[in-house]
């Protein structure tokens, strides 16, 4: 792509828009950080929550699927015996 010696002046960073500068108090500075921490905190525990209800449906689908596998168990332990009696 052909870029023109205009282009490669201005897009130079020595050359690049003036950036922007707020000036605000300390209280308002202050203030400003007591919200950011306050929306990471929020974020934080919202986060702790869906862990903790996923972590609860895990358990809870593996309970499930460990009962089964125990019912399953022990049908086939009666089923063995029941064979083994009918064998005599």
């Amino acid at each position: 792509m052909y870029t023109s010696i205009f282009d490669t002046f201005f897009s130079h960073a020595l050359i690049a828009p003036t950036r922007t500068v707020y000036v605000v108090s300390d209280s308002q500075l202050e203030e400003l950080k007591r919200n950011q921490r306050q929306v990471e905190l929020d974020n934080i525990e919202d986060s702790r929550k869906r862990l903790e209800e996923c972590y609860q449906a895990r358990i809870k689908v593996l309970d499930e699927r460990q009962n089964e596998i125990k019912e399953e168990l022990k049908t086939l332990s009666s089923t063995k015996v029941k064979a083994a009696l009918n064998k005599k």
